[in-house]
């Protein structure tokens, strides 16, 4: 945390040091803003910047953080982007300019927002970066998310699950299929630092495999640049995945499974290989395919043994840490952090609050998913909300 900040200085002295920082600026354009823990609540506005509504987990997080806020007495300034940057940096300027009290951002490129973050900075508003790092700037106070590399743990070790190579226990299983098993690797978007922490976690725990020679990747694409998805889109996975059955798997041979970061890449890569005939299900020879963000979509999928996992990252807590650290910074304190050495942006190491993740799996859906009333029955069965 920065000890310039105006919100550590607290109280009164906080909105002194603000309206100090603005005038040495001349006419940066900020507006008043920052903490007043002096202030009702409803007095004080938290800036909420999301980056698409295209996801469904990004609608989830933006509802249960608004509520969340307003359910305390605060002001909530919410505003989504549609995965483009000019917007996103738009939207967080006019914030600025409202003169919000702390603005919390889920942003679309990690490194796009220096300009605004600088400006944030001047006007005496904190920063929390939601879920994904904010790159390449030091005005960046807070971070909650989920622990990224164990969520590529844990879609490598699904993987490995589900090609039969660990038991239950996730323990070398005793009648492990023999080598080499073709798998193709998926990664998300280069621009968020996420996809980066994800493989990371992933490719770490598929090493020892890929090493020994019991995993091969047939097309020899190994590098993240290689197996990067634009957007994480949908439609740029599966095209990739096409093209992949077209290069290396054309003359009989079998591909196994796939390692995917997230659900919507999950369906596309799904789409290609029922297309191409690989089977409608599991049981019926469809690869193994692993996922992220527990989409209902993908979890009507694991029910039918279509799609082999998904990785659960339970929105409502995540949102319920960014109130908690919001709230804090809102009444003059430091939020507390459970992370102080992961999370390097390039300029500093931003403390963080981690949150865990579960494997949700054919076996253990209804116990995750339902049983937590995370979704209900009936959506898991029509996978739709």
């Amino acid at each position: 945390m920065h000890d310039r900040r105006s919100f550590i200085l607290g109280g009164t002295a906080a909105a002194a040091a603000a309206a100090l920082g603005l005038a040495a600026c001349g006419g940066s354009g900020a507006g008043s803003g920052g903490p007043d823990p002096d202030a009702a609540p409803e007095d004080q506005t938290v800036g909420v910047a999301m980056p698409t509504q295209t996801y469904e987990r990004w609608v989830a997080d933006g509802n249960n953080i608004k509520k969340g806020l307003e359910d305390k007495g605060f002001t909530v300034d919410m505003q989504y982007a549609d995965d483009d940057i000019p917007t996103q940096q738009q939207q967080i300027d006019q914030m600025i300019n409202s003169g919000v009290s702390v603005l919390l951002i889920a942003s679309i490129d990690g490194a796009s927002l220096s300009s605004q973050l600088d400006a944030a900075e001047a006007a005496g508003i904190p920063v929390i970066a939601y879920d994904r790092l904010l790159t390449d700037n030091e005005n960046v106070d807070f971070y909650v998310t989920f622990d990224n590399y164990k969520v590529g743990v844990n879609q490598a070790n699904a993987l490995l699950f589900g090609l039969g190579l660990l038991d239950e226990s996730f323990e070398p299983a005793a009648d492990a299929p023999e080598g080499p098993l073709n798998v193709e690797l998926f990664a998300g978007s280069l621009d968020d630092n996420n996809a980066h922490l994800f493989w990371k976690g992933a490719i770490d725990t598929l090493q020892p495999y890929f090493d020994e020679g019991t995993l091969k990747v047939l097309s020899g694409q190994m590098d993240i640049e290689q197996a990067a998805t634009q957007r994480w889109e949908q439609e740029t996975a599966q095209k990739r995945m096409e093209n992949l059955l077209t290069t290396h798997y054309n003359g009989g041979e079998e591909l196994a499974g796939v390692l995917a970061p997230a659900d919507p890449l999950s369906r596309g890569i799904i789409n290609a290989l029922q297309n191409a005939g690989l089977g409608p299900t599991i049981e019926e020879g469809l690869p193994i395919v692993t996922g992220q963000d527990a989409e209902i979509a993908s979890i009507k999928l694991i029910a039918d043994g279509v799609q082999s996992s998904t990785i659960f990252k339970d929105t409502r807590n995540l949102a319920e840490q960014a109130i908690v650290a919001a709230e804090s910074i809102l009444n003059g304190e430091e939020p507390e952090a459970n992370d102080t050495e992961t999370y390097d942006n390039g300029v500093v190491v931003v403390p963080s609050y981690l949150l865990e993740v579960q494997m949700v799996l054919q076996s253990n859906y209804e116990e995750t998913m339902v049983d937590s009333g995370y979704y209900t029955a009936e959506q898991v069965e029509s996978g739709q909300l």
